[in-house]
């Protein structure tokens, strides 16, 4: 009676590591793909602030008013050129 099952613990302790080895190496996995991507998060985020930066930088006023001038032709109106409409 004996044998059978010291057979059975020893087959259930084997089978006990064998899934142990395998969680730890699933585990490996999921933290170096979990290291990945927050590597790739931080770049995005960095990408992202230069993105924010450049749109801040087309959208001022100054910037506005150059390109307006020059591919446009725009300008301010003379004095003679301003008409006030009262009601």
């Amino acid at each position: 009676m004996m044998r059978p099952l010291l057979a059975l613990l020893i087959v259930a302790n084997v089978v006990s590591a064998l899934l142990v080895v395998f969680a730890r190496h699933e585990h490996r996995q999921l933290f170096v793909q979990l290291n990945k991507l927050q590597r790739e998060r931080d770049e995005l985020n960095i990408e992202f602030g230069r993105l924010q930066l450049e749109q801040a930088t087309w959208a001022e006023s100054n910037r506005i008013d150059q390109v307006a001038r020059e591919r446009i032709g725009m300008k301010f109106p003379e004095g003679a050129e301003t008409v006030v409409i009262r009601p």
